[in-house]
């Protein structure tokens, strides 16, 4: 097993340095910037240097909104979000043999956990006014470790929803199943595939020293004006497409289904369709903004080459970290026992699912 590894080490080893001893990079897109043509050293790392060609650039780095705002919000999330996830792992370790669902919720559990993390670099980072101090190699873990996680949760929630579709609307295929085998290979074909999907953002390079400002940016600010770079927006929006849009219609349908199917039973299931019902609502409004703009940001920057969305994107994205945090409140409710004891039980609990 280790081997691959060490493989896979190698290549982004190599990567940085074939990036560092020239300048013909493949770039992502995020705001609009111009190679100064020379660079700057800084912390005994040589950096290529960005000419900013817009204010709203400018404002953006120096504004209160990406120095203050967003830090805070995301230092809400992890004060909330990292105990809460930290105990639902630990109530789901002693429920993988018991409920197979629980792997699943691990799997969700553990990325919220990850995005988090990588949070904690990100406050940093805003708060010292937009300027990177950890190094390219950090830069590009935290930024993979960032979007590959947020579109993990996503695919998290569509096997759970589809897991609670079949449970509910076709009980007897889904009574026939091995489940614990399903959930194991749907968890570790989501993260082998997200894995795979961030894959480029190890091998670009991340981090830009803007001469014209006197920071050094962390994915914010990259060139992009080179005409034969313009193949990695696709990546961008087949990325957004895979990563949310699929897992949305998903979702949306099996949700749906259960309601419907919910409604026409002659069993009162109303808490159960109230939580299913929240737990889809909050999904859309944490996670559809953010991915929605940054489809017309990608758009935007194919057609015309606007880059003012990326602005946008970054206060929306906000939400997707609340979800995060927010995740162990709607997976598992804290509800009174039969002796009155309180614990935590899945939502699982409430339907034919084990």
């Amino acid at each position: 097993m280790y081997r691959p590894l060490l493989v896979l080490l190698y290549v982004f080893m190599l990567s940085d340095s074939l990036q560092s001893a020239r300048n013909n990079i493949l770039h992502p897109k995020t705001f609009n910037a111009r190679r100064a043509g020379n660079t700057t050293t800084e912390n005994d790392l040589i950096l290529p240097e960005l000419n900013v060609s817009s204010s709203h650039v400018r404002n953006y780095t120096a504004g209160i909104l990406s120095t203050r705002i967003i830090p805070a919000a995301y230092l809400i999330a992890i004060l909330i979000g990292i105990p809460s996830n930290c105990l639902v792992l630990a109530c789901l370790i002693n429920k993988i043999g018991s409920l197979s669902s629980a792997i699943l919720y691990l799997s969700l559990a553990v990325s919220d956990l990850l995005l988090l993390v990588s949070l904690t670099l990100k406050v940093h980072y805003h708060l010292n006014g937009n300027n990177w101090m950890f190094g390219e190699l950090a830069c590009k873990l935290v930024t993979a470790c960032f979007y590959g996680n947020i579109y993990c949760s996503i695919h998290a929630h569509m096997c759970i929803s589809v897991l609670r579709y079949l449970a509910v609307v076709h009980p007897f295929l889904y009574r026939g199943l091995s489940k614990r085998s399903c959930t194991t290979w749907a968890s570790l074909t989501m993260w082998v595939f997200f894995a795979a999907a961030m894959a480029p953002e190890l091998l670009v390079h991340q981090s830009y020293y803007l001469a014209d400002v006197g920071i050094t940016t962390c994915h914010d600010v990259l060139p992009y004006d080179e005409e034969q770079y313009n193949f990695l927006i696709p990546y961008r929006l087949c990325l957004i497409c895979l990563g949310f849009m699929f897992p949305f219609v998903v979702i949306a349908f099996a949700y749906g289904s259960i309601v419907y199917q919910l409604n026409r039973s002659c069993c009162d299931w109303t808490h159960y369709i109230k939580a299913s019902t929240l737990v889809f609502v909050i999904f859309f409004l944490c996670f559809t903004p953010s991915n929605a703009i940054h489809l017309i940001h990608y758009v935007r920057l194919y057609t015309s080459q606007q880059d003012d969305f990326y602005i946008y994107f970054s206060v929306a994205v906000c939400l997707c970290c609340f979800h995060s945090c927010l995740d162990p409140f709607l997976s598992y409710f804290i509800t009174k026992t039969t002796n009155s004891q309180v614990e935590f039980i899945s939502l699982s609990s409430f339907s034919p699912i084990t």
